[in-house]
């Protein structure tokens, strides 16, 4: 398959760099990255400022395309403009740290992902759960293994699957486990600082305070040491609450509104 490959670690990260050499050996791939670290930008995209691209070799060879944007970027400008044919599937990875329960929302790594989904391209992203891994063959694998089972059957549209790897010896990972969501729920501050020219600035810490302990979430599954694997999409309704609303008469006239407070 014709592969657009992207992260939000940057171009030069090794996880991209590990995910490259193995896909590479069974697909055309074809790299679009941030030319410096994006985490947890989100979703965000480019337009009050021009986007620059450039070359980019590793190992004195070519790598891929070094872009100035957001994960984002990388895929909306590489399917509009960058690649052409046109890419089979995106994946985005592999990154540095789990993407599970509320950080899916603030992972550049999904969104990638998410935006290759959004624009009609089957994709998944992969993360492994160590900021310092010393082994990526087990998310290459996961990656190579869910791509062939991508190009047999495919993925809904406008669906992505998220990808999470426990940082185990191969031989403590006890398999796949396909997921939900699931709910974490961090502990956070910012912790003023004072630079050597006496301004003041934040830096927001936290940590894991609850997690979700019910086997299909991600969050459980990863901690059981499983590969957990969630389809995702990009529709945040509530769908359960639609015909609620409905009922509490959200949809009068306009004309028969009350603004709380005002006075007739």
């Amino acid at each position: 398959m014709r592969i657009l490959l992207t992260n939000d670690d940057g171009i030069f990260a090794k996880g991209i760099e590990a995910l490259y050499e193995a896909l590479s050996e069974h697909h055309d791939v074809y790299v679009i990255a941030p030319e410096t670290e994006r985490s947890a930008v989100g979703h965000a995209i480019t337009f009050l400022d021009p986007l620059m691209v450039k070359p980019v070799k590793r190992n004195g060879t070519f790598f891929g395309y070094a872009c100035t944007g957001t994960p984002a970027d990388c895929v909306k400008l590489g399917i509009a403009e960058l690649m052409r044919p046109l890419p089979d599937v995106v994946v985005s990875g592999i990154n540095l740290g789990a993407n599970v329960g509320i950080n899916v929302l603030y992972s550049g790594t999904v969104s990638a992902a998410t935006e290759g989904a959004i624009l009609g391209f089957p994709a998944l992203a992969v993360s492994i759960d160590s900021f310092q891994p010393q082994d990526f063959s087990v998310a290459t694998e996961a990656v190579l293994q869910l791509l062939h089972i991508i190009e047999e059957r495919g993925l809904p549209r406008g669906v992505c699957l998220n990808v999470n790897v426990p940082n185990l010896g191969r031989e403590n990972i006890r398999g796949m486990r396909v997921t939900r969501q699931g709910n974490l729920t961090y502990e956070e501050n910012y912790e003023r600082r004072v630079d050597p020219r006496n301004r003041v600035y934040y830096w927001l810490t936290g940590s894991v305070i609850v997690t979700e302990n019910s086997p299909d979430a991600d969050v459980q599954a990863l901690a059981d040491g499983y590969i957990s694997v969630t389809p995702i999409q990009h529709d945040l309704t509530h769908h359960g609450l639609l015909a609620e609303l409905k009922r509490w008469g959200l949809e009068s006239p306009i004309e028969r509104l009350h603004v709380a407070g005002s006075r007739r």
